[in-house]
Parts: structure tokens; sequence; C-alpha cells
């Protein structure tokens, strides 16, 4: 396997000739998390406002969290990592969705979403989900969906910035910088290894 290009700079190349798009590509680690708070609080509350049920509630929570790590899984294998051969304008794409990350890990600017990506993934995601799930299930499903997402983007952020103690952090560690420094063709879940185990693109740790 030919060795890509990875520097450590704390900064990454710049991609837009526009300063107005450069700036959107890049965002404090706690913009995510001013954002999105405000609404997974506004989805409980409308939870218990419409009366769903604890139990529904609970179960919905529980299963908004599940398809989470499913959807991290399955966006950064075939969405960030879609590179096809001989199409300029999908490796453009593609480096600046993922690759300029992987070419420039420790840029801390672009670690995490940025809203003008985020807010209307967020958005397609609910209309999705709301055609899908029963009448106000929705409510308790959408908040754990988007609690998933915030620990994966600021775990991810944790991951390339912190030194961790505990095991389970440092093996999550472990598992994601053996998908930047060792084959990027593996090791897609980043909160998780859970679906890297089911569809067998995980690491052999010794």
């Amino acid at each position: 396997m030919a060795k890509k290009y990875i520097s450590n700079s704390q900064e990454s190349v710049r991609m837009f000739k526009s300063d107005l798009l450069e700036a959107l590509s890049k965002v404090h680690f706690l913009v995510p998390v001013i954002i999105f708070v405000p609404v997974i609080g506004y989805f409980i509350y409308e939870a218990f406002e419409k009366n769903i049920g604890l139990l529904t509630f609970f179960e919905m929570f529980a299963l908004g969290l599940f398809i989470w790590t499913l959807v991290e899984y399955v966006m950064h294998r075939f969405l960030f990592h879609y590179t096809p051969p001989n199409k300029p304008w999908a490796l453009r794409l593609h480096f600046i969705f993922h690759g300029v990350h992987h070419d420039y890990p420790s840029d801390a600017k672009r670690l995490v979403l940025p809203p003008s990506v985020s807010i209307p993934l967020a958005t397609g995601f609910y209309f999705l989900f709301n055609a899908i799930l029963p009448v106000n299930d929705i409510y308790g499903f959408f908040p754990a969906f988007l609690l998933g997402y915030l620990f994966y983007d600021e775990s991810h952020y944790a991951i390339h910035h912190f030194n961790f103690k505990g095991n389970i952090w440092k093996k999550i560690k472990q598992h994601h910088m053996l998908h930047h420094y060792q084959d990027p063709d593996k090791g897609y879940g980043v909160s998780s290894p859970l679906w890297d185990k089911i569809f067998r693109s995980d690491f052999i740790k010794k």
C-alpha cells in the first residue's frame, strides 16, 4: 500500500478561494454543542408535552442511539471515503468533506462538522425519520440520534487532542489512530467499533 501524505501541522491548507467559504469550512469544537443541545432539549420537552409515555420514550431513545451508530459507520465508510478514480469532481468533494482531515488530522478547526454541513444533514434526517416512525415517536428517537451525533463529534475532537487514562477511551483512540496511520480502509467506527466487527472492517489488534 502506498504511503499517504499526513501532516502533523496544527493548521491545514486553504480549501477555497472565497474567504466566506473558507471561514465556513472551519469551526470551534464547541459549536455543535451550542447548536444542538437546545434542539435535543426541545424534542425531549415535546415528548412529554405530547405524552408519548415513558416506555415509548426510552424505547425510541435507545433506538435513536443505536441507529446513530449505524449511520455514523455507513456515512464514514461509503460517503466520506467515496473516492472514485478518474473523477476529479468526486475527488475534490472527498477532499473537502474528509480528505483534508486525513491529510491534516491535527487541525483542530476541521475536526467537527461545520454548521453548514451538520444543520442540513440533521434536517434531512429529521424529515426522513419523521416520515418512517409512528406519530410522535420522533420526539423520543430524534434527540437520541442527535445526542449520538454530538458524542461522535466531540469524542472525535478529543481522540485527536486529548490523552486518555481510561482503558475504554484508550481502545477507542487506538482504533481511530489505526484508521489514520495504518489503514484508512478499515476502522470506520469512531465512537464505537461495533459495526467494524459486524462488517469485518476491524483491525487485528495485539
